[in-house]
């Protein structure tokens, strides 16, 4: 007999679990039936299942919203069966987000260092860094790029022409590296320049910069020539001999000039100081004729066509002064000129026709 009722204890559990679906009279039947076989408040498949019920209760509640969101009351869930699937969903939800959290971590700390910009030096200002220490991995920024145009398409597309580029890719990270020494020398000393400083003064602060950002070695990298700080009328290649008591004025149009090298690859530039407003027009006829030539200069131009080009905007620009007019003209003598390894002149000229 005793045996028949655990049989049939069991029977109802597995019911139970089996079907939860089951309405509440259809249960209430069944309980009814098992305590009917003698087994009031003893029989093992009511009471252990309740007291652990009750015991796990108190350990931990469930939130209400979890028995809403599935749709079935807190008393059509089965005995012994309810706080364990509770619980085994309170781990599955603490397992599911713990590795996403920390899954989250590692992508964000990967994301911080994988750029590589985090170990990269920063300039200072004034600029002390040099520049190969500035780029360790010798990829110097590249500037602006001019595309061939016209008949020199298809060098573009032969591979025959991509390998002879490649091949000069060496001499090309020297020029760069020189022209981003230049380029940043020259924002430092515009930075600073202003009247009442003397030319001496000017260029021994302009080249001790230059110096450190070429980081001068000998003949290996250093400065191309002697600065230039040529004023109003003296069109170029000034330089001021040590005692000389020259000043910049506010009214003064001045040329600073410098060069960088690095192994023989030199970078010639310059650019014109101004303060008064009244010369913006003739800065801007040379910066408009100055990407003219650069425009139309590529391989195989003709340089009378370059020359004729820079000429042609250079003098379409008018300056008014005091009250006159006067046109921009260019300096005859005053030629643009190609550079090789070493040799600032080289022998080509662009000529003013």
């Amino acid at each position: 007999f005793k045996q028949i009722n655990l049989s049939i204890t069991f029977q109802l559990m597995s019911a139970a679990v089996i079907t939860p679906h089951l309405e509440e009279p259809v249960r209430n039947e069944l309980a009814e039936l098992e305590l009917d076989n003698g087994e009031d408040d003893k029989t093992p498949g009511l009471d252990a299942p309740t007291a652990k019920k009750n015991k796990k209760k108190k350990k931990k509640k469930k939130p209400a919203g979890d028995t809403q969101e599935e749709g079935i009351s807190e008393e059509l869930k089965p005995e012994g069966i309810e706080v364990e699937d509770g619980a085994d969903q309170a781990e599955g939800e603490a397992g599911g987000d713990a590795p996403a959290k920390k899954k989250k971590k590692k992508k964000k700390k990967g994301g911080a260092g994988g750029g590589g910009g985090g170990n990269k030096p920063q300039q200072t200002d004034p600029p002390t860094i040099a520049i190969c220490d500035l780029y360790p991995d010798g990829e110097f920024p590249l500037g602006e790029i001019c595309q061939y145009t016209d008949d020199n398409l298809w060098r573009t597309s032969s591979q025959e022409m991509k390998m002879k580029d490649f091949a000069f890719e060496e001499a090309l990270k020297e020029a760069r590296q020189a022209a981003e020494a230049h380029r940043q020398v020259r924002q430092y000393v515009q930075s600073w320049i202003k009247p009442g400083l003397t030319m001496v003064e000017i260029c021994e602060r302009l080249e001790e910069c230059s110096r450190r950002m070429i980081k001068e070695n000998g003949l290996q990298a250093g400065l191309a020539f002697p600065t230039g700080c040529s004023i109003n009328h003296c069109a170029a290649h000034y330089t001021p001999n040590p005692g000389d008591k020259t000043v910049l004025m506010y009214d003064d149009v001045c040329k600073i000039d410098f060069g960088t090298h690095v192994n023989g690859r030199i970078i010639d530039c310059a650019w014109t100081v101004h303060f008064n407003p009244k010369f913006d027009p003739l800065v801007n006829a040379a910066k408009a004729a100055t990407n003219m030539g650069i425009k139309c200069a590529g391989i195989d131009a003709r340089l009378n066509e370059i020359g004729e080009a820079i000429q042609e905007v250079m003098e379409s620009y008018e300056v008014e002064l005091d009250g006159n007019t006067y046109q921009v003209k260019c300096i005859r003598n005053l030629n643009g000129h190609s550079i090789e390894p070493y040799k600032i002149h080289a022998g080509k000229t662009v000529p003013i026709i």
